[in-house]
């Protein structure tokens, strides 16, 4: 069973199901994050859906590249869960399935092309409390505590 955080599930409600990924981009104690000015202006995780017929590496590819501009390298499946969300851009409620990975970030090609989404570097510890989400907060906090010599702020 896939963990879930956020809102609870509203009954009667139809949700569609729309598996995304997710990347926890690390350089040292630093993270690479994705502000999105709308619909809800937040940090997150960089990442999205995955297209149909689309693999889910590739499709973490595109989406980090989408929104931070940069290539990575090395990506890991870290852990998933799920949350139940209203999703404006599509009109639609979704129970968004969410795989997160561990990744580096390789190379920067420029700024992000997807619109209203600009890339950021932060502290690790920081970026906990500005990630816009509890399941991007609660899966960057497992990773960083998961690092040797390492734990939570």
């Amino acid at each position: 069973m896939i963990r879930r955080y956020g809102e609870p599930v509203k009954g009667g409600q139809i949700y569609r199901r729309r598996p995304g990924v997710y990347a926890i981009l690390l350089r040292g104690d630093d993270i690479l994050l994705t502000h999105q000015a709308e619909p809800d202006d937040e940090f997150q995780l960089p990442g999205g859906g995955i297209d149909p017929g689309e693999h889910p590496l590739p499709a973490l590819h595109r989406e980090v590249m989408e929104e931070t501009g940069w290539r990575i390298t090395a990506a890991q499946r870290f852990g998933a869960f799920r949350r139940f969300c209203y999703m404006p851009e599509y009109d639609r409620w979704a129970e968004k399935i969410c795989t997160i990975y561990l990744a580096q970030p390789t190379l920067r090609l420029g700024p992000p092309t997807e619109k209203g989404h600009s890339a950021h570097w932060m502290p690790s510890h920081q970026a906990i409390d500005l990630l816009g989400n509890a399941g991007d907060r609660a899966m960057l906090a497992q990773a960083l505590a998961q690092r040797p010599g390492q734990g939570p702020r």
